[in-house]
C-alpha cells in the first residue's frame, strides 16, 4: 500500500510539473502575440524616420530622424531580450535580482495591451530598494499573471497601482498590485490560491481565460522563494495582491534552507 501511494505521489508530482509548464508556455504565447504587435509599430516609426531622413537633407532633420530611429530600435532589442528571458526553460537559481528593474521590463511587455484597454499605471517604488534573491524569470511569470489578471478585472478601463515598498526592518520587499476593477466576492476569496479553482467563466475578448492553475502556481512559486502571497479584495471596489520577497541580506542571514520555512513571518 505505500509502494502504491508513493507512486500515485510520484504520478501526482509529475503531472503538476507538466501542468505548470504548459502555463509557462501559454503565457509565453501571450506575451509573443503582444510583441508581435508592438513590433509592427516600432517598425512603423523606424521606416517612417528613414523615409523623412532620405527627404530632408539638412542635418537637423537627419539628426531627429536618426534619434527617433536609435530610440525605437533600443526598445525592440529591450523587448526581445525580455522576451527571451521568460522563454528560458532552465531549472530554478537563485541569485541577485533587481526587482524595480524586472517589474519595469515586464510593464514594457504589457504597454501595448494596457494602453489599448484603456488601463492607466500608476507606479510607486521606494527610493532605497535593495535586490532580492530570487528566479527572475519566475518572478517575473508571476507579476505577468497579477498584472493581466488586474487588467482583466477592469473591461472597461481603470487604474492600476503598482509598488515597491522596502521593509527595511525585515529585509523583504512588498510588491503590490492593486486593481480597482471588479473585485472578488467574500465567499470566493478563500479559494483563489486553490489548484483548479477561477473565478472567471471563460475566455475574455482577447482570448485569455482562467484555468484555475495561474494563482495556485504563483502561490507555489513565491513560496519557493522564501515569500509570502496574500490579498485583499472588496466586490465592486478592486483587489490587491501583495507578494513579500527576502532580500539579499535576508536570504544570507537565514540561509537558503531556514529562510523557506521562515520568510514572511
Amino acid at each position: 500500500m505505500k509502494n502504491e501511494n508513493k507512486e500515485l505521489q510520484r504520478h501526482i508530482t509529475l503531472l503538476e510539473e507538466q501542468l505548470l509548464q504548459a502555463q509557462k508556455l501559454t503565457a509565453l504565447g501571450e506575451l509573443t502575440s503582444t510583441a508581435t504587435h508592438e513590433f509592427n509599430n516600432i517598425l512603423t516609426t523606424i521606416l517612417n524616420y528613414a523615409k523623412l531622413g532620405l527627404r530632408h537633407k539638412d542635418d537637423a532633420s537627419r539628426t531627429k530622424a536618426f534619434e527617433k530611429i536609435l530610440t525605437a530600435a533600443e526598445r525592440a532589442a529591450k523587448i526581445t531580450g525580455t522576451i527571451l528571458a521568460v522563454a528560458k526553460n532552465r531549472k530554478q537559481k537563485l541569485e541577485p535580482v533587481n526587482l524595480v528593474s524586472l517589474t519595469e521590463d515586464t510593464l514594457l511587455l504589457l504597454e501595448r495591451e494596457m494602453s489599448k484597454y484603456r488601463i492607466t499605471v500608476e507606479k510607486s517604488f521606494a527610493e532605497k530598494v535593495p535586490e532580492i534573491m530570487a528566479d527572475g524569470n519566475q518572478v517575473q511569470q508571476v507579476l505577468l499573471n497579477l498584472l493581466i489578471n488586474a487588467r482583466q478585472a477592469m473591461p472597461d478601463g481603470g487604474r492600476l497601482v503598482l509598488k515597491i515598498l522596502y521593509d527595511e526592518e525585515n529585509e523583504m520587499l512588498d510588491l503590490v498590485v492593486r486593481d480597482y476593477g471588479t473585485g472578488i466576492a467574500r465567499d470566493k476569496l478563500p479559494k483563489i490560491f486553490d489548484r483548479f479553482y477561477s473565478t472567471k467563466s471563460g475566455p475574455d475578448a482577447t482570448g485569455k481565460g482562467g484555468s484555475g492553475l495561474g494563482l495556485s502556481s504563483c502561490k507555489a512559486v513565491i513560496e519557493q522563494h522564501q515569500g509570502l502571497i496574500r490579498v485583499e479584495s472588496t466586490e465592486g471596489k478592486g483587489t490587491a495582491f501583495t507578494v513579500k520577497l527576502p532580500t539579499v541580506i535576508r536570504a544570507k542571514l537565514l540561509g537558503s534552507s531556514s529562510a523557506y520555512q521562515t520568510a514572511g513571518k
